[in-house]
C-alpha cells in the first residue's frame, strides 16, 4: 500500500496586504489540496492597519482549511514568521509573503523535491522583478551576508520555502525583523540539515509598497546583521552539540 502524502501547513505573514491576500490564500488552498488531503492555510495578520484582518477573517469563514492568527500590534516580519511556524500543526511547513510577488501554485515545484533525507526545499528567484535599485541592494546584501556568515546558497532572502516542522525542535528563531531569514538559514545550515534549492518566479509588486527600502530600515537591518554576526559567527552558541555542516544539493 502506498504511503499517505505528508501533511502540510501553509502560512502567510501579512502586513497591509489587503489587495493581495485573498488571491494568495485562494491559490494556496487550491495548490495544497492538489498535493495532500491533510493541509491547513494560516494567515498571520501582523497588526495590519488596512482591511487585511477583515479579509482574512472572511476567508476563514468561507474556506474550512483557513485560519487566522492576529497580532494586536505589529511585531515585525520576524515576529510574524515565528507565529506562523509555532501555529503550524502539520508535518511540512510552507510559507511565502502575502504581497503576491511569488505564486503559491509553484509550491508543487518544492513539493516534488521534498524526498526522504531532505529537510528543506528553498526557492531562489529566477529573475528578480523589482526596480533596479532594489535589485542592486538585494544582490549586495546577499553576497555580503553569504561571505560574513559562510552561507552556501543562492538566495538567502527568497521567502518561498518548504520545511520539515521537526527542524524547529532544534532551530530556535529569535529575530523579530527581516534578518530572521538570515538567522533561519544560518542555523539550519549549521545544524546539519539537508537542503535542496529550486528556481521559482518572482513578480512585480502589484499592491502596496515595500517596508524595507528606505534609509532607516536599511540602517536598522545593518545593525541587526552585525549583532547576528556576533551571536552566530563569533560566539556560536547555537552550534554547541550540533552535528557536522549541512549537505547542500542545489539543482
Amino acid at each position: 500500500m502506498d504511503a499517505l502524502p505528508a501533511s502540510l501547513s501553509v502560512f502567510f505573514p501579512a502586513y497591509n496586504d489587503s489587495g493581495t491576500i485573498a488571491s494568495m490564500v485562494i491559490r494556496a488552498d487550491a495548490a495544497a489540496a492538489a498535493l495532500t488531503p491533510d493541509y491547513e492555510v494560516i494567515v498571520v495578520n501582523d497588526g495590519s492597519e488596512d482591511a487585511t484582518a477583515a479579509i482574512a477573517d472572511e476567508l476563514a469563514r468561507k474556506y474550512p482549511r483557513v485560519r487566522v492568527m492576529h497580532h494586536a500590534q505589529n511585531r515585525g516580519y520576524g515576529g510574524a514568521i515565528q507565529t506562523g511556524i509555532r501555529s503550524a500543526t502539520k508535518d511540512l511547513i510552507f510559507y511565502t509573503d502575502g504581497d503576491a510577488q511569488y505564486d503559491p501554485a509553484e509550491l508543487q515545484l518544492l513539493w516534488a523535491e521534498m524526498a526522504e533525507g531532505v529537510d528543506i526545499v528553498n526557492g531562489y528567484k529566477i529573475s528578480r522583478s523589482d526596480p533596479m535599485h532594489r535589485i542592486v541592494i538585494g544582490r549586495l546584501y546577499h553576497h555580503i551576508v553569504a561571505i560574513l556568515f559562510g552561507l552556501r546558497m543562492r538566495d538567502v532572502d527568497c521567502d518561498f520555502r518548504l520545511m520539515r516542522r521537526s527542524m524547529f525542535e532544534r532551530v530556535e528563531l529569535r529575530q523579530t525583523s527581516g534578518v530572521i531569514c538570515l538567522e533561519m538559514m544560518k542555523k539550519i545550515q549549521d545544524a546539519g540539515f539537508r537542503m535542496v534549492e529550486v528556481p521559482v518566479h518572482h513578480y512585480h509588486r502589484a499592491f502596496g509598497t515595500s517596508q524595507f527600502f528606505n534609509f532607516p530600515r536599511i540602517f536598522k537591518t545593518a545593525v541587526g546583521v552585525a549583532r547576528l554576526w556576533i551571536e552566530l559567527v563569533m560566539r556560536r552558541r547555537h552550534r554547541r552539540g550540533r552535528p557536522a555542516p549541512v549537505a547542500w544539493c542545489p539543482l
